[in-house]
């Protein structure tokens, strides 16, 4: 009699571990290199939502907004080669971001390896610079080892991306693998002493501000980190793109440091004599180029909370450096013995009276004004609605105008990447069908991975997807312009009928132009029944929300 046996294929096993470790969402362009891996794929489609997408760029985006919201592994599929290549744009703004992905790659079979096959390419020295962790899986015996340490790596200490190989024979190889068990993710945790001295410069501080950024936050992190705030009376600021990490409308919010920072901020960050950085990294954004503070010591006495050594010290030297997870930090600052703040009091309200002056739509040239959309839109939405963007100089007016109310309201790269808006739309929908989601793009962001409205329709995703024309790239065209002035190069678009391109995707679609029509365009798109499109065309001379081209053209003597 035969002894039974748990003899499977590699692409079985491998499924058989995305299932062990709660994956239930997995973003992919197929790819004949990995062939044996969508196979075992089908028989797992009650348990992982299997999402085609049209771009491996677009589907890596889509993981990367997927590890954002549920502080899970996104995970993606892509072949080797172009897909591959295809690929880093998502890995990059994971590692940028400090989002757990883990991204699945077809290989050649392990015999033509170093062969230069077929789309062959090294991972290793390829995504290298851009993960935590790269590996190929060459015996299909390792594959729950290897998926167990990718999802430790992937979300442990800063969470980032991982990258694993997979050769086409390994995955249809027969083993007799025994499975792994869910992973735990491993965060540390500050030490008492370090909690005490954080509590001591607060009391010796005149004139502190707390930064609040980074990853690996979720709803309840993000109210132990409020209840410190208002228990020592602490004005706050949010790093770039992370502007849902506090509620922007209550009294200790003094706005956002990112790019295109009030200059009231700017001077209260210069002005602090304490800044307390929680999860954010301090990076070129943060420290405008790293001009801000003085290196390597900044004059502002420097308390850097992060999750990894390597984050902390490495270009700033803080007075006080604490190795910490979001979640473990925020419980220990919320059961702090808090400080008198009370002789901040006046800070506080100033911040954030400078906070509401800088968000007030200033006057605009424009037959649009995106300011006061943006108003409309904070007024209007629920207030879970889920803003979705990438990066270009449309997006300055989503930062500063619209107001986040919740954890888990914004989408947004780090690493300024163009094209993330409709795929981390798309993710957005997915994860939470129930929420209204408004992905909001500019006409270059949008061109980049604007095909993922395809995906949109085909799995019935209602996001109201916003594009602003201006028939240029707008960020490159105002530097152009301030630079070298007169001197208009490669940055003019000829751009195609948006409204009508999207109802070619089968989405509803239409155009406006100033701001009257925008209210009830917008509730045609919600009411449409499924995905909707509305471009915004706008003339260019309002190149952000405080400059204008004429303005620039005006200072350079030109007409």
């Amino acid at each position: 009699m035969n002894a039974p046996t748990n003899q499977r294929t590699g692409g079985q096993v491998l499924v058989d571990q995305l299932r062990i470790h709660g994956v239930d969402t997995a973003f992919c362009v197929p790819g004949e290199s990995y062939l044996a891996t969508l196979d075992a794929l089908y028989d797992a489609q009650e348990d992982i939502r299997l999402v085609v997408c049209r771009q491996e760029g677009g589907a890596a985006y889509m993981a990367d907004a997927y590890g954002k919201l549920t502080g899970r592994p996104g995970i993606v599929f892509a072949t080797r080669g172009p897909g591959a290549t295809n690929a880093s744009l998502g890995i990059h703004t994971a590692h940028q971001d400090s989002t757990p992905v883990i991204l699945f790659l077809g290989q050649v079979a392990t015999y033509m390896l170093e062969r230069e096959a077929f789309q062959e390419i090294d991972f290793r020295h390829m995504y290298g610079p851009m993960a935590k962790w790269v590996a190929q899986i060459d015996d299909p015996a390792r594959i729950p080892e290897m998926v167990q340490r990718a999802f430790h790596v992937a979300t442990s200490g800063r969470p980032g991306p991982v990258v694993l190989a997979l050769p086409e024979d390994m995955q249809r190889a027969r083993t007799d693998a025994s499975d792994g068990i869910r992973y735990t993710a491993i965060q540390p945790a500050p030490a008492p002493e370090d909690m005490a001295s954080l509590r001591d410069y607060l009391q010796q501080a005149e004139r502190p501000l707390a930064i609040v950024g980074g990853s690996g936050w979720d709803a309840r992190a993000v109210a132990d980190f409020r209840k410190f705030i208002e228990a020592n009376n602490l004005p706050v600021a949010a790093a770039f793109r992370r502007q849902d990490l506090y509620d922007n409308r209550l009294p200790h919010y003094a706005g956002d440091a990112g790019l295109g920072i009030g200059p009231a901020l700017a001077k209260r960050i210069d002005d602090a004599d304490l800044l307390l950085v929680v999860g954010a990294q301090m990076s070129e954004t943060l420290t405008d180029g790293y001009k801000r503070f003085g290196l390597p010591v900044p004059a502002q006495t420097l308390i850097h909370v992060a999750a990894g050594l390597d984050e902390l010290a490495r270009v700033y030297e803080p007075a006080l450096a604490i190795n910490s997870g979001m979640k473990r930090f925020a419980a220990a600052a919320a059961a702090m013995k808090p400080v008198k703040g009370g002789k901040w009091q006046a800070q506080v309200e100033a911040g954030h009276a400078e906070y509401l002056a800088n968000s007030t739509p200033p006057a605009s040239v424009s037959n649009v004004d995106l300011g006061k959309l943006m108003v409309w839109l904070s007024e209007n939405l629920p207030e879970d609605a889920i803003l979705a963007n990438g990066a270009g100089n449309y997006s300055q007016w989503v930062h500063r105008f619209f107001t986040h109310k919740g954890y888990g309201t914004q989408l947004a790269p780090q690493s300024g990447s163009m094209g993330y808006g409709v795929p981390s739309g798309v993710a957005a929908k997915l994860v939470h069908p129930e929420r209204v989601v408004v992905s909001i793009n500019g006409d270059g962001c949008f061109l980049m991975c604007g095909q993922e409205i395809a995906t949109a329709n085909q799995y019935g995703l209602a996001v109201v997807f916003i594009v602003v024309n201006n028939g240029t790239y707008g960020t490159i065209r105002m530097h152009q312009e301030r630079d070298y002035p007169g001197r208009v190069s490669g940055t003019d678009l000829i751009n195609p009928d948006f409204a009508a391109l999207a109802r070619a995707y089968g989405l509803h679609g239409e155009a406006i132009d100033s701001n009257e029509a925008f209210p009830d365009a917008f509730e045609r798109a919600l009411n449409s029944g499924g995905p909707a499109l509305i471009e915004i065309r706008v003339a260019p001379d309002q190149i952000s929300p405080r400059a204008t081209l004429s303005g620039f053209r005006k200072a350079a003597g030109i007409a």
